[in-house]
């Protein structure tokens, strides 16, 4: 490949691309360890994010914190399927669900 025969706009039009890209796969390495961190962080340090990952069959729209202690959260979680009573508990490393348990709605 002669340097010399290609021309100024095809020359700039490769360094942009070239650049662009760069930046696309920077960012998307970027995006997916944050994701990675939240995620973990999530189902570890953080139980009111882990009660949406926990459950997604149940589609939570809301959650209001009942009760709270160190190793136990209770919620009562707005669902697609009406209200419900949520028990999320500590375990060695992770929160996890203990009891799920759907109520009457009241009228």
């Amino acid at each position: 490949m002669d340097l010399s025969q290609i021309s100024k706009k095809g020359f700039r039009k490769t360094w942009a691309w070239t650049i662009a890209l760069s930046l696309m796969i920077v960012a998307t390495a970027a995006s997916l360890g944050r994701a990675t961190t939240n995620v973990r962080g999530a189902l570890t340090e953080k139980p009111d994010l882990a009660i949406f990952l926990l459950l997604p069959e149940e589609g939570i729209t809301s959650i209001t914190v009942l009760r709270e202690t160190p190793t136990q959260r209770d919620y009562l979680a707005k669902t697609s399927h009406g209200p419900m009573l949520i028990i999320l508990k500590k375990g060695e490393q992770k929160w996890f669900v203990a009891t799920k348990e759907p109520l009457r709605e009241e009228r």
